[in-house]
């Protein structure tokens, strides 16, 4: 029997912020075992609540369990960051999760998909994420996808330089 498709859907008022940080827990678990301190490693349920207002949260359901998220901050409701964040055409993508027994199965792919469409129409003409500089494989899943990078960051809350990609919205090009 094939696994239903997991479904997508904007966060709602009943959600649970514990059970939305618990899946970044363990999402982020792995890069955590590499070193890499990201705030998903550590945050707890009232910074997730926060960071979620700062945006659109999408989570992904399968079977009534919460097996996936991505928020989208589009280019007008955010404070400033850094150079590229800051610019009024990119809306960022953050606190990106899928649940480790499912990750590499294309969710990741559709939530992102989902975030870059959602993008265009608020008016970006870029989406831009951050991944740690070590962090190879993302890094390698984001290029594939037709981000490029444009620049590096040193937040306070990570022991990382951060490598900042970005894509261009509605070009035409692979991975679109």
């Amino acid at each position: 029997m094939t696994p239903t498709l997991p479904e997508i859907r904007l966060l709602r008022d009943s959600d649970s912020f514990e059970a939305l940080t618990a899946l970044l827990h363990r999402a982020y678990a792995s890069l955590a075992a590499l070193g890499f301190r990201y705030r998903a490693t550590y945050q707890d349920a009232a910074t997730t609540r926060q960071r979620a207002a700062k945006g659109e949260c999408y989570l992904a359901f399968q079977d009534d369990r919460l097996v996936g998220t991505i928020l989208l901050v589009p280019p007008s409701e955010r404070a400033p960051h850094c150079s590229w964040y800051d610019r009024n055409d990119v809306s960022i993508v953050s606190q990106f999760a899928v649940e480790p027994e499912l990750q590499r199965q294309g969710l990741g792919g559709r939530l992102l998909s989902m975030a870059e469409e959602r993008a265009q129409v608020l008016g970006a003409a870029e989406v831009a994420i951050d991944t740690a500089e070590g962090a190879a494989h993302l890094i390698r899943f984001y290029a594939a996808r037709g981000y490029r990078h444009v620049g590096y960051e040193q937040w306070n809350h990570t022991n990382y330089r951060s490598v900042i990609l970005s894509k261009r919205l509605g070009d035409g090009k692979p991975g679109d």
